[in-house]
């Protein structure tokens, strides 16, 4: 699969066009462009999902234990902030 999809980025103009046929009627004709720009958004978003749920399995958070990726604050910090997360997302459902 991904070398047809390097062939067809590396052959085809941005601006070719195409069809996504599972696609309702009215956003079914696409141009590359449009499918890649779906594809990167899509994998962040699904990607952003598998880290959540791998934080949740192994415990850890950041990028990676020597380097974070996250703000230098103590534990206290977190609570409150996660208090306030879940009081905007239940506030959210109401």
């Amino acid at each position: 699969a991904w070398a047809h999809t390097d062939a067809t980025i590396e052959a085809l103009p941005l601006d070719a066009p195409g069809a996504v046929p599972w696609w309702p009627q009215e956003r079914r004709d696409v141009t590359l462009h449009q499918v890649l720009v779906h594809v990167v958004a899509e994998t962040h978003r699904h990607a952003g999902h598998a880290d959540l749920l791998r934080e949740l399995v192994d415990g850890s958070v950041g990028y990676r234990p020597d380097a974070p990726n996250l703000p230098p604050v103590d534990t206290g910090w977190w609570s409150s902030y996660t208090e306030r997360l879940e009081r905007i997302a239940a506030a959210a459902t109401e």
